[in-house]
């Protein structure tokens, strides 16, 4: 019956997560919901509002397993939303004296929003768990690789030395960023809703604040200064965390499927047995890791507007942009975790050519380096001087298919001031690396 890929029983396996779909799938909401209406019984029954025993007798039947899943939709379809259907089917299970006591003094979007809230605090758990693994697989790299030369690239030409650690903090360094984020924006998100038809709490009287107050305590979940059926900040900006999280992976998924290219080969993906292999040509080792975070990022982004639009709500209470909500947040997070599982096993086992990418430094002939000749050359000639030498240099170098070095030792102006040793010390790209080994240690200091 699935007609997104993402959750098909064969495509699911290169999309989202089994964890992530568990916990954002409809059989967790239903069981989430239950919990919120067990929860207020019990929490009402503290405060002597309803009897303790139909509190014990609504929690013992809180329990998804129980319901009438076709019943359900049944009344889901004639009312819209599940919660009626639900509480009638709660209220029975619970016995005629305790089921009288069900979903006193609530509306069907507090246990809605209050029932998702429960299942974000499950998403973030999981999202943060494989974050903190990814951070701590890419400290690892960066670590081991801070003085690893490599070429760095702008407009996809190779430009000055840095080392492979240093692209990787790259990475990293926004990854820690988003991981503080995620800290900060939980107390916003992580609250309770509880306000009754309007947000008023009119239908308990004088004991609305106190039932709000227990609710929460029971729950764990923060106590708002107010209702929030229609200011959907908090889901908004769980979605834009997502986006920024899933352009951060995507960024360096596309660095790995570059450096994968035959041409290059300074990377690659992990090999396993059939892994990113041909139909057609068995020579073939693709990038299919990076594509697959890539394409989950993508479509993770592209539905972060539709929440951004889900905040628009009527006065007290909105016609549509809670169902616009719902078809937008569980994809949303399930592709993001997606794309974050996908790529922590490549950064985890990332193959790193070493070799391969001081070759490639040296397959421009040294040319990388003329920046760093022309700046150790401007001291002793002048750097308009410098500049004219080092450009004839390049061109001579490039007439005549010899490398760098070998020019530069031709021109009389560049020997009279530096001997062999000299040149060869300026054109090593390990000596022009600046303060990349640095940067690296800045951002370890981070974690």
């Amino acid at each position: 019956m699935s007609v997104n890929p993402a959750d098909g029983a064969v495509m699911g396996a290169v999309y989202g997560s089994d964890a992530m779909r568990a916990i954002m799938g409809e059989r967790n909401a239903l069981q989430r919901m239950l919990d919120v209406e067990a929860a207020l019984a019990r929490a009402q029954a503290r405060l002597g509002l309803i009897p303790a025993e139909a509190a014990t007798a609504i929690t013992a039947a809180a329990d998804v397993a129980r319901l009438d899943l076709p019943a359900l939709a049944k009344a889901t379809a004639a009312m819209g939303f599940p919660t009626v259907g639900l509480v009638k089917q709660l209220s029975a299970l619970a016995g005629p004296e305790a089921g009288r006591w069900t979903h006193w003094g609530a509306t069907t979007q507090d246990i809605l929003d209050t029932a998702l809230v429960l299942q974000l605090r499950e998403a973030i758990a999981l999202l943060q768990a494989d974050l903190n693994a990814l951070i701590a697989a890419l400290a690892a790299l960066a670590r081991a690789h801070r003085d690893t030369v490599m070429p760095g690239r702008t407009h996809a030409q190779q430009a000055l030395p840095i080392t492979f650690g240093y692209k990787v903090a790259l990475w990293l360094d926004p990854l820690i960023t988003t991981r503080e984020r995620l800290v900060q924006l939980k107390p916003r998100l992580l609250k309770l809703e509880f306000g009754g038809a309007v947000g008023t709490l009119a239908s308990l009287g004088a004991d609305g604040p106190r039932v709000a107050a227990e609710l929460a305590k029971e729950l764990d979940l923060v106590l708002p200064a107010i209702p929030w059926h229609v200011a959907r900040d908090g889901i908004a900006e769980l979605g834009c965390w997502c986006g920024l999280l899933d352009g951060t992976l995507a960024k360096a998924a596309t660095d790995v499927m570059l450096l994968m290219q035959s041409e290059v080969g300074e990377a690659s993906e992990p090999a396993g047995p059939g892994k990113g292999g041909s139909s057609t040509m068995p020579q073939k080792r693709n990038p299919i890791g990076c594509e697959y975070v890539l394409v989950q990022a993508r479509a993770a982004q592209g539905q972060v507007p539709q929440l951004l639009n889900a905040m628009i709500h009527e006065h007290e209470r909105g016609a549509g942009a809670m169902q616009l909500e719902q078809l937008a947040l569980g994809q949303v997070l399930l592709l993001t975790h997606g794309a974050l599982v996908t790529f922590l096993p490549i950064a985890q086992g990332l193959e790193v050519d070493a070799a391969r990418m001081r070759r490639n430094l040296g397959d421009g002939g040294g040319l990388i380096m003329a920046e760093a000749v022309m700046m150790g050359l401007a001291p002793k000639l002048g750097r308009g001087t410098a500049h004219e030498v080092v450009h004839h240099a390049v061109q001579a170098a490039l007439r005549e298919g010899i490398d760098l070095a070998t020019a530069l030792a031709k021109d009389p102006r560049v020997s009279a001031v530096l001997d062999e040793a000299g040149i060869a010390t300026l054109t090593d790209p390990a000596g022009y690396l600046g303060s990349a080994a640095a940067s690296v240690e800045a951002v370890l200091a981070r974690l």
